[in-house]
C-alpha cells in the first residue's frame, strides 16, 4: 500500500490537485454547497461499493472523510485544522470529478488515481481521523442512552433568569 501512498503524494503536488484545492476552498464557505458534494461522492462510493479487502477500506475511509468534512462544517466537529478539512474537501472533489489525472471512464485505471489520492489523505492526516473516529464513537454512545444523567441544579442558590438577545 505504501507505493499507493506514494502515488498519492504525487498527485497531491501535481497542478490538477491544486486546483481541487483552490476550488475546495472558495466552497469550503458555503455549507450547502458542501453538503451537496457530500451527498455526491457517498453516492459515487456507493455505486463503486465492493467487499473486497483494501477497496472496502478505502470504501470506508471516503465515507469517514465525508462524515469529518460534515461534521467540521455543521460545527459538531472543530477539533481539527482548517487546512486539513480543505484537503479533505479537495480529496473528495477531485474523486468525484469524472475528469482529473486518469479518467474514471477507463476501467480499474480510471479510479487508481482517486484511490491514490485517498491513500495519501489517511496516511498523512491519520492521527487527526482517528481523533475523529474516537470522537464519532463516542457521540453515538451519548447519543444511543449511555451519556452520563444530566446535571441538577443547586436548589439552594437563588433563581436567576438569563437574559436572552432580542
Amino acid at each position: 500500500m505504501s507505493s499507493l501512498v506514494q502515488r498519492g503524494l504525487q498527485i497531491s503536488k501535481n497542478v490538477i490537485f491544486s486546483a481541487f484545492l483552490q476550488r475546495a476552498g472558495k466552497l469550503f464557505g458555503k455549507p450547502f454547497r458542501v453538503a451537496v458534494v457530500l451527498r455526491e461522492v457517498a453516492a459515487k462510493l456507493d455505486d463503486k461499493n465492493s467487499h473486497n479487502g483494501p477497496i472496502q477500506q478505502i470504501v470506508d475511509m471516503g465515507r469517514t472523510m465525508i462524515a469529518l468534512v460534515s461534521a467540521y462544517i455543521t460545527g459538531s466537529y472543530r477539533q481539527i485544522e482548517t487546512s486539513t478539512i480543505i484537503a479533505g474537501l479537495a480529496v473528495l472533489l477531485y474523486f468525484l470529478s469524472p475528469l482529473d489525472l486518469v479518467p474514471d471512464f477507463i476501467p480499474v485505471v480510471g479510479l487508481l488515481d482517486d484511490v491514490a489520492l485517498i491513500s495519501w489523505f489517511i496516511s498523512k492526516f491519520a492521527e487527526e481521523i482517528s481523533r475523529f473516529r474516537q470522537w464519532e464513537a463516542s457521540s453515538a454512545a451519548s447519543a444511543s442512552g449511555t451519556a452520563p444523567a444530566p446535571a441538577r441544579s443547586d436548589r439552594s442558590l437563588p433563581a436567576v433568569a438569563e437574559l436572552g438577545h432580542s
